[in-house]
């Protein structure tokens, strides 16, 4: 396919005739209102969905400051979980495999050896029993299992892919606790918010979610998890690369009647972002300042998928071994001008109770986006730990093919772009 210059003049006329009723300087006022006048706290039918934690104020710290201050943690473990995506097969048979790495600064090869690998299997056979206890491989580095999805009959894919990254995640997180000293960080929310959406999504999900144990198994895990976290006065954190959450988008368009921005990121990015004036060719012209990362105060968050583990949910029935408000999401936002992206730290409220601590997660993490001009080394590490390429992707589906005496179930568009990772 090519795109010749007369198509693409074409396209640019159109996009010329789309008209802006209000300009991006109006966005950034509204932000800037919805900021003083809205988050302390933003309330919906009564309940606070979001409130400070602390003081309600943005701040900025010089990102050549931030790269050279101490380290507040000797060491931090971080931990990621990749998948190989949901892959159906000719047989009737949908799975994913998912494997988890946990790794340290600095270095421990043992440990980023390590690693637990999870294949959750989805099948129509009513017939058929796969789950599997755990086993081991690899001389004891590695342990495996098999899980026996719940049969759905849509969503086989999305009830694949969460139950195996999340099990994963969460199982070789908790088999590992005991080498984590000083911090760890989660590549990704501190809970599984793709299995905690189900309750937001269609009703078969939902009821998956309220009567089957197995997705409820995977989240006790992280509940589990915190725990034992806070029983060794150990934190953990989880660093979110991309958010995507909307609670106070949404709560916004629905009390105001129009929110512009297409999620919570998208809003933080124009509280956060600091500009200049200047004088161009053509008039007045603003530009973006760099030479400090900018982040707002500490939040507790029960919108959206967070409201299940806070103080307005039931944790699905799960037992709960400490106060509920221990469990709740708090986050702070941090925006890095030289790449434009808004990162999401987040801690259990357990842990950012005090107030020192929370500084000192906050300061890790700075530290981590100014030298590395991204995620913290921790986290990069881990993800490189955990990620299955597209070579391997692609071996493993064939070898899977051959133990199936069968063939994946591909389509044109398969054949064409070749199967997405």
């Amino acid at each position: 396919m090519t795109l010749d210059p007369v198509h693409f003049e074409g396209i640019t006329r159109l996009a010329g005739r789309i008209r802006q009723d209000v300009d991006a300087s109006d966005h950034r006022a509204f932000a800037q209102q919805v900021w003083d006048d809205w988050l302390d706290p933003l309330r919906e039918d009564g309940d606070v969905l979001l409130e400070p934690l602390g003081e309600h104020r943005r701040r900025m710290m010089p990102i050549d400051e931030a790269a050279l201050q101490p380290d507040r943690f000797e060491t931090r473990h971080g931990l990621d979980s990749g998948t190989i995506n949901p892959t159906t097969f000719k047989n009737g048979v949908v799975l994913d495999v998912a494997q988890a790495a946990m790794s340290a600064v600095p270095s421990d090869l043992d440990l980023h050896r390590g690693r637990t690998t999870v294949m959750t299997v989805h099948t129509n056979d009513a017939m058929a029993d796969l789950n599997g206890d755990w086993t081991m491989f690899d001389e004891g580095y590695t342990r495996g299992r098999v899980l026996h999805a719940p049969r759905v009959d849509r969503y086989e894919t999305a009830v694949v892919h969460d139950l195996a990254l999340f099990l994963a995640e969460s199982s070789h997180a908790l088999d590992n606790a005991e080498v984590v000293h000083d911090l760890l960080v989660m590549d990704g929310p501190v809970y599984p918010k793709g299995l905690l959406n189900w309750a937001n999504r269609e009703p078969e999900l939902a009821d998956l979610l309220a009567e089957d144990e197995r997705p409820r198994d995977v989240i006790e895990n992280y509940i589990r998890l915190v725990e034992s976290f806070a029983a060794r006065d150990v934190p953990l954190c989880g660093f979110v690369k991309t958010p995507i959450t909307r609670a106070i988008t949404r709560t916004v368009r629905e009390q105001r009647g129009n929110a512009p921005w297409v999620n919570d990121a998208a809003f933080f990015s124009q509280v956060l972002e600091r500009r200049e004036r200047l004088d161009g060719p053509d008039g007045p012209e603003h530009e973006r300042v760099t030479d400090a990362l900018t982040f707002t105060n500490w939040f507790v968050s029960r919108g959206g998928a967070d409201r299940a583990l806070s103080t307005l949910g039931d944790a699905f029935g799960i037992d709960r071994r400490l106060p509920p408000e221990a469990y709740e999401v708090t986050f702070c936002v941090v925006y890095d001008p030289r790449t434009d992206v808004v990162y999401r730290l987040e801690a259990p409220a357990t842990f950012t109770a005090d107030e020192d601590q929370r500084e000192a997660l906050l300061m890790q993490v700075l530290k981590g986006v100014a030298v590395e001009r991204g995620p913290p080394m921790a986290v990069a590490k881990a993800d490189g730990l955990a990620q299955i390429g597209r070579a391997e992707t692609d071996a493993l589906r064939s070898a899977l093919e051959q133990a199936f005496d069968t063939e994946a179930d591909t389509t044109y568009d398969d054949e064409r772009w070749g199967l997405l990772e």
